[in-house]
């Protein structure tokens, strides 16, 4: 069976920086960023991108390129006879399937918030109560939720049915460019409100007060928390797309240029939401809160905020729907590569299981609202926890070991595939970082995310 290509470079990198960014650019990253110094916490941020994230991803994508299959037939295709890292591979088919359980029903949310405010539902005269009730009764409902879940399943899986360039590749690349231009446009729209200068200098310039007040230790920790789960890594979400790649570039500056979008569009996120809310007065929350209740409080306040809420959530539809399609490929691929399936098959049988699937965390909101596991409030962040805080570091950990050691692909196999075609290389230097500092340095993230 001859294996998918990208059509062009432009549409691997937009498809890849798609899958990285995500929900968690907008709602974490400028919050975090606010909250831990801002400027401070920014530069560290791009520190540990490069120095951790961007050699991580470009291991995910050396297996993916190299082996030209999806995570499980990858090592077992780059093994040494008689090792068991294929196992892996399940892992990482289990952690996409998990993802996908949840997230789906985020950017279900997202779907529902652009109608709502394209419909007129978010107006002028709301009061900050009606506005947060609105998102309670979203939540409280299992029927709409299950719709606008059902509706973001059935469209990605019918974007995967077309195949990797009639259909990702062609959606990605209209819907990255176009939420691209969104970004900017919102992003200018709210630096110039009166009074958006103030949160200009709470997201952007250093302040030591809030460093001296979150302590430096738990400063650095967050960045490189955030730096680390900004691009998805660990559960082969970048692997699948580093074997549909070309080889006429090397992976470092492929990585670079995907880091860099991510970045972009983390960082723009901040600019739209920090002046729009010191504008009007309104302090930031975190999480679901910031997107769902204060900044849908800072449009029905704004002059043309019908327009503005609706741009914001057609942005956000398109951020997380981008990540929607690139996991749908995984587990699509999956199945074609593992039983030799063919593409419509394996969508059906992926659609299946991601809609009865998704059902738990739909659930978890209302009829089974009084179901706590591990102590979670909800069943979404248990399946949250269980991706964030367990497989996305300790997989991550797992591919360096592969790349860099003797009992895996081994360190000169992946340096030579990473730096194959033309651009930036890793120099054979970094091999004491790659396997003994970096090691170390992921180690902490997963021990951060778990205590």
């Amino acid at each position: 069976m001859n294996r998918d290509s990208f059509g062009s470079r432009l549409g691997f990198i937009l498809v890849s920086a798609g899958c990285a960014i995500g929900i968690g650019n907008v709602w974490r990253f400028p919050y975090v960023a606010g909250e831990n110094g801002g400027g401070l916490f920014v530069l560290l941020y791009l520190l540990f991108l490069i120095t951790m994230g961007l050699p991580v991803l470009t291991m995910e994508l050396s297996v993916g390129r190299a082996s030209r299959k999806s995570a499980y037939h990858a090592y077992k295709t780059l093994e040494k006879p008689g090792t068991k890292w294929h196992i892996h591979g399940w892992v990482c088919l289990i952690g996409n399937l998990l993802l996908m359980m949840y997230y789906t029903t985020v950017s279900g949310w997202m779907v529902a918030y652009f109608y709502k405010f394209a419909a007129g539902s978010f107006h002028a005269g709301m009061t900050p109560q009606s506005v947060g009730e609105e998102f309670n009764r979203l939540l409280a409902s299992p029927v709409e939720l299950t719709g606008w879940m059902a509706l973001t399943v059935l469209l990605g899986f019918f974007v995967c049915s077309k195949g990797l360039q009639n259909g990702i590749e062609k959606i990605s690349t209209y819907m990255m460019t176009s939420l691209l231009l969104l970004i900017v446009i919102l992003a200018v729209h709210s630096i110039l409100l009166p009074g958006g200068t103030s949160g200009l200098r709470f997201y952007l310039i250093p302040d030591l007060g809030k460093v001296q007040a979150a302590g430096l230790k738990n400063v650095i920790t967050a960045a490189m928390n955030q730096a680390f789960f900004t691009l998805s890594l660990g559960i082969a979400s970048m692997e699948i797309f580093g074997s549909y790649m070309s080889r006429e570039n090397t992976l470092p500056k492929e990585a670079a240029t995907i880091c860099a979008l991510d970045t972009f569009v983390a960082v723009m996120a901040g600019l739209i939401i920090f002046p729009a809310c010191f504008a009007f007065g309104i302090q930031p929350d975190q999480g679901p809160a910031l997107i769902f209740v204060t900044l849908p409080n800072v449009f029905i306040n704004m002059t043309g905020g019908r327009i503005w809420g609706t741009l914001f959530f057609l942005f956000m539809t398109f951020a997380s729907f981008s990540t929607v399609i690139a996991v749908s490929e995984n587990l699509i691929s999956f199945l074609i590569d593992t039983f030799g399936i063919s593409r419509p098959r394996s969508v059906l049988i992926n659609l299946i299981l991601v809609l009865a699937g998704s059902m738990p965390c739909i659930l978890g909101f209302n009829v089974w609202n009084a179901v706590h596991i591990l102590g979670k409030e909800t069943i979404l962040d248990f399946e949250d926890y269980i991706v964030s805080s367990f497989l996305l570091p300790l997989g991550s950990f797992i591919f360096l070991l592969f790349c860099v050691t003797g009992i895996g692909w081994g360190f000169d196999a992946y340096m030579k595939e990473c730096n194959y075609g033309k651009g930036m290389k890793f120099s054979a230097k970094l091999k004491p970082y790659f396997q003994y500092i970096l090691p170390v340095l992921l180690l902490l993230v997963f021990l951060s995310g778990v205590l």
